[in-house]
């Protein structure tokens, strides 16, 4: 069974896998691991993997050094399943990577790009050589609300969840519809821009903001929000494969 440990900015998801089965997720504090020796007693584990996007307590640390197999951190240097064409890895976030090689991981040979809606929205493209050409990034739904608050002297913080009209009749209105519409829009642009170049084109949606939009090319999304975790497994089983 493999121990997966993917350590966020707000939280710590913890998974096991059989083989590429995802059995359970289940979430614990960044800064403490504190379930994770009550996982490792419940469960034969065979082999872990840790990504981290912040610096790990002591505690963490701690915990880590106790685990009762062998562990992967996934670096720079890790090797992948993919071939990175990306032009400064060491500064690519583990999660994009992750995600990119969850989704070539399930459609080997075909194009994909994956459309990850977190803190910030992250476009990852992956050929179906199994080439890794970067992506994009954009600010995510959070972010554009609170922009427009904190960068302008009247605009009021706005919720996604409320009334959604074409045209805002009223301030809060069109906010929300500039947002959300604006991110539709800008999804949309991305798949049809890289359909024209890859009409083949398998696209993933991942990620913790819930975001829907109306699209005639709906047939080809695949949602998966856990897409980053199973990307990781896939790089832990890979590097185990090379031992």
């Amino acid at each position: 069974m493999n121990l997966i440990i993917d350590i966020g900015n707000t939280v710590a998801k913890i998974a096991l896998f059989e083989g590429e089965e995802l059995l359970d997720v289940s979430y614990d504090s960044n800064s403490t691991l504190a379930s994770l020796p009550e996982v490792c007693r419940r469960h034969s584990i065979d082999g872990a993997i840790v990504a981290t996007v912040i610096d790990l307590t002591d505690e963490v640390e701690a915990r880590l050094s106790e685990l009762p197999c062998p562990l992967l951190r996934l670096g720079a240097d890790t090797p992948l399943p993919l071939e990175n064409l990306y032009e400064t890895p060491r500064t690519l976030g583990y999660d994009r990577m992750a995600a990119a090689v969850g989704a070539a991981g399930r459609f080997p040979g075909r194009d994909v790009l994956v459309i990850d809606a977190g803190t910030c929205i992250t476009y990852e493209f992956v050929d179906a050589a199994g080439r890794y050409h970067g992506g994009n990034i954009s600010p995510g739904l959070q972010m554009r609300f609170k922009a427009l608050n904190q960068f302008t002297a009247r605009l009021p913080l706005v919720e996604a969840e409320g009334r959604l009209l074409s045209m805002g009749k009223d301030t809060e209105t069109a906010i929300r519809a500039g947002v959300l519409r604006g991110i539709s829009y800008e999804m949309q642009g991305y798949i049809k821009e890289m359909r024209t170049k890859y009409p083949e084109l398998l696209v993933f949606l991942t990620g913790g903001d819930e975001i829907s939009f109306d699209t005639n090319l709906k047939s080809i999304i695949f949602a998966d929000r856990f897409l980053v975790l199973k990307g990781l497994n896939r790089i832990l089983i890979y590097n185990n494969d090379k031992i």
